[in-house]
């Protein structure tokens, strides 16, 4: 039998170490909401490979349509010899995003392709080159998204030179003292110091920060920032990656506040874990760019078109979006009756089944605890569960179980979080005497 120790030996020999990994566990299978390792140890998976199975692992009607496009078609590009379930894709998005505007949408293989290509939707249409996105934000590894980013380590620190005319403003985090009225004055001050509105192309924002810590955007300050935009001709994007598809109790975040983007960038749960990622948009914006100017060789792949119908289907006759919020209330409960028993959980925040905990020294939110954050998620392994840190600081765990998730295994996952919490907090309590 390969044991995980041979395969992380493999590992370091044969991947750079910029690969990271959160865990030395080499998973062999999953279904729904679990999955065994090469050693046949059972995980109740909280991670959803980064937000994206929200349909759960293998969801049967997901397998199903994957199962059915291989007998047909694996790839021509859609370029080249296109294909009915590429455009049937975009009609579904184009009706489920948000506000009346007409919509078009193409397909890409990574959220950070879906962001490249909205700057430079954006930047066609307006004839301008500069972008404001967010303190905290994460929009991809590639070098615009990188640049886009607002966080340094570890995404952006030696790859410089980064993206010229970006400018980042703070994302209001009311937990840290940034208010909307302060982040909207920092996006009036770069206006006055740093560049004319005129010259801005757009502002990309997410509704809920995913890699910053799972910060909710006010209502508020989305309205604000489309009211903004409308003034100066800035196109507004909006990244749903991490947010879209239900996890948030609505298909798209951004919903709550009311706001219709410009344009908005998919990806993660789409598709059930097959790569595929897209940018859904104003019809006039997205046809901008002439013939030949937007593509590539596996945007939109008919695995993953289909593998996307097939979760959009699962997610209505499956009511996910009220599940989404039926589960995150149960979840959220339960963190609270953990937050008295430990108090270097700080907070407490959630957006339907998009939930976090923010670990903290002394009960203050100035004082961010990383080092019993990176114990938490080993330990949790330990116990048979995986859960994932996120954050600027590094203090925060975030859960993203899939929708389809029992309610009776949700528990369970919870059990093993609380004993893996009560390891780490008394070691640190040790360790401190």
């Amino acid at each position: 039998m390969t044991t995980n120790a041979e395969l992380h030996q493999r590992r370091v020999a044969a991947v750079p170490r910029g690969v990271a990994n959160s865990l030395p566990v080499y998973a062999d299978r999953a279904s729904n909401a679990e999955l065994w390792d090469v050693e046949g140890k059972r995980y109740v998976d909280f991670a959803s490979g980064i937000a994206v199975l929200n349909t759960g692992h293998r969801h049967p009607t997901v397998v199903k349509a994957i199962a059915a496009q291989l007998e047909k078609l694996v790839h021509t590009c859609f370029q080249i010899t296109p294909y009915a379930n590429y455009i049937e894709l975009c009609e579904q998005l184009n009706k489920l995003a948000p506000g009346p505007t007409p919509k078009k949408s193409m397909l890409f293989s990574t959220g950070a392709e879906a962001v490249e290509n909205a700057l430079k939707v954006a930047r066609y249409h307006t004839k301008r080159s500069g972008v404001i996105a967010f303190s905290g934000s994460f929009h991809g590894r590639t070098l615009a998204a990188m640049t886009l980013t607002g966080k340094v380590q570890p995404y952006k620190a030696g790859f410089g030179p980064m993206l010229p005319s970006v400018f980042h403003a703070p994302f209001p985090v009311g937990y840290h003292g940034v208010s909307v009225a302060d982040s909207l004055a920092a996006i009036d001050a770069l206006f006055k110091c740093d560049i004319d509105p005129a010259q801005v192309a757009a502002l990309i924002i997410e509704p809920v920060q995913g890699e910053g810590g799972f910060y909710v955007a006010p209502p508020e300050f989305l309205r604000a920032l489309r009211a903004l935009c409308d003034k100066h001709g800035i196109v507004l994007i909006v990244d749903e990656i991490q947010s879209g598809f239900g996890r948030t109790g609505k298909m798209f975040a951004v919903e709550y506040a009311g706001v219709e983007p410009d344009l908005m960038t998919v990806a993660k749960s789409i598709a059930g874990g097959v790569p595929l990622a897209g940018l859904i948009g104003k019809a006039e914006i997205m046809d901008a760019p002439p013939p030949g100017g937007l593509g590539g060789t596996y945007a939109g792949s008919p695995l993953g078109c289909a593998a996307a119908l097939a979760v959009l289907e699962v997610m209505q006759s499956e009511k996910l979006l009220e599940r989404s919020l039926r589960l995150g209330e149960r979840l959220q409960a339960r963190l609270r009756v953990l937050q008295k028993r430990f108090p270097v959980i700080g907070e407490i925040r959630a957006l339907g089944s998009m939930v976090a905990m923010e670990l903290v020294k002394n009960g203050k939110a100035d004082q961010p605890d990383a080092d019993v954050t990176r114990a938490l998620v080993q330990a949790a392994a330990r116990h048979g569960l995986v859960i994932l840190s996120c954050g600027v600081y590094g203090n925060v765990i975030r859960f993203l179980a899939p929708l389809t998730i029992p309610e009776a295994l949700l528990d369970e996952g919870l059990d093993k979080l609380e004993a893996a919490m009560a390891e780490v907090t008394a070691s640190a309590s040790q360790a401190a005497a």
